[in-house]
């Protein structure tokens, strides 16, 4: 069974290594994830789509989250928040089966985790509003028994 909480870790500290050091997709996918997920297959699976994701599309990431940070730029946002951030923009745009309310508790969790003492706040912020205009574009589309979301806000 998919411990996707393990597997978001994983992801994190994937694209981490990515984001500063010189690894690529398929090294951390190596090096993290295939020895934190072990027999996992699902999870492996699941992380890597998500790397994938979130480094091919990490520029409209930072587009979707700069439209929500006022007098801010995206490069100096703490580094780990601005991972969470594309992590959770993703699950909301390309995993179907994922509800928003779950990507948004995880999300935050990972900030109260692995980020700053106010960053659990911040995430949250951010991808509420970030949810609110992407539902609204109808850009959030999830599929499943009891993923349909009824309220449009």
């Amino acid at each position: 069974m998919i411990n996707r909480r393990k597997a978001r870790e994983a992801v994190l500290q994937s694209i981490y290594a990515i984001e500063v050091g010189s690894n690529t997709p398929a090294d951390v996918s190596q090096q993290i994830v295939k020895v934190v997920l072990k027999d996992d297959t699902e999870g492996v699976k699941f992380a890597n789509q998500m790397i994938e994701h979130v480094n091919d599309h990490k520029t409209e990431f930072d587009e979707i989250i700069s439209n929500h940070i006022k007098n801010w730029e995206v490069n100096r946002l703490a580094t780990l928040d601005k991972l969470i951030l594309r992590m959770a923009i993703c699950e909301f745009l390309y995993f179907e089966q994922i509800p928003t309310k779950v990507t948004m508790n995880e999300a935050i969790e990972l900030a109260k985790s692995y980020s700053t003492r106010k960053s659990g706040s911040f995430v949250n912020g951010i991808l509420d509003a970030v949810r609110t205009d992407l539902r609204s574009a109808d850009r959030i589309v999830k599929k499943g028994r009891g993923l349909i979301e009824t309220s449009r806000s």
